[in-house]
């Protein structure tokens, strides 16, 4: 259950509420480095999984949850069938994610320093869909988990505001390091790409979160 900075949280809180025995909660990721270091209790299996090639564990789920994965996938589709078909009857799935579409400017020290952030964003977002990522893949999620058979489906959406030097808004700075390189390619210069950090560490710009959307649904 990759989840950035929260990678841990929810696998935490459910071993302590699956203690009993034949209760297991299973924690999958392509990198385990950050959960192997940590103390956890003898039911909580890490496994080194590829959700798109291995296999799933067939122990038939009471739940299982991903946070900011399918997104990133161009198999999708074919990922939700599976993690669905690994539920046992009467259990839950619970998706996760973004819609990266909406990210609007509350406050700005300026129209321009506004501006700069939309055309970073904008950049971003071009090149994260160059690399697979669905930008409005939050709000398809309900219709795809129908489309799976599952029933009960439900779903909520959650925002907040992100202001400059918050840890929120940590998330548009990682990216924009990370991706620096192809934002070049895409004309933004690198005295924009340091006034663009500079921005994010500026307590009068203030953006809304990215809404993330977390959708459940129950087999049958």
């Amino acid at each position: 259950m990759p989840g950035g900075r929260r990678r841990g949280r929810l696998a935490g809180r459910l071993a302590r509420r699956t203690g009993r025995p034949g209760r297991e909660v299973t924690v999958t990721d392509l990198d385990l480095r950050w959960a192997e270091s940590r103390p956890r209790p003898p039911h909580v299996r890490l496994l080194r999984h590829d959700i798109v090639q291995d296999p799933l564990p067939a122990d038939g789920n009471y739940l299982v949850h991903a946070r900011l994965v399918l997104q990133h996938l161009p198999e999708r589709l074919d990922v939700l069938a599976r993690l669905a078909g690994a539920l046992r009857p009467g259990g839950w799935l619970v998706l996760e994610e973004f819609d990266t579409s909406w990210n609007p400017v509350l406050a700005a020290p300026d129209e321009e320093a506004a501006t700069l952030f939309e055309r970073v964003h904008t950049a971003l977002g071009v090149q994260l869909e160059k690399a697979g990522l669905d930008p409005v893949w939050g709000r398809r999620v309900p219709g795809a988990v129908l489309g799976a058979g599952l029933a009960d489906v439900a779903a909520t959406t959650y925002a907040e505001s992100w202001a400059g030097g918050g840890t929120g808004i940590g998330l548009h700075r990682v990216n924009a390091q990370q991706m620096a390189d192809r934002l070049r390619a895409e004309g933004l210069t690198d005295a924009e790409l340091e006034r663009f950090q500079a921005l994010l560490a500026d307590p009068a710009f203030v953006v809304n979160s990215l809404p993330l959307v977390s959708t459940r649904g129950r087999r049958p």
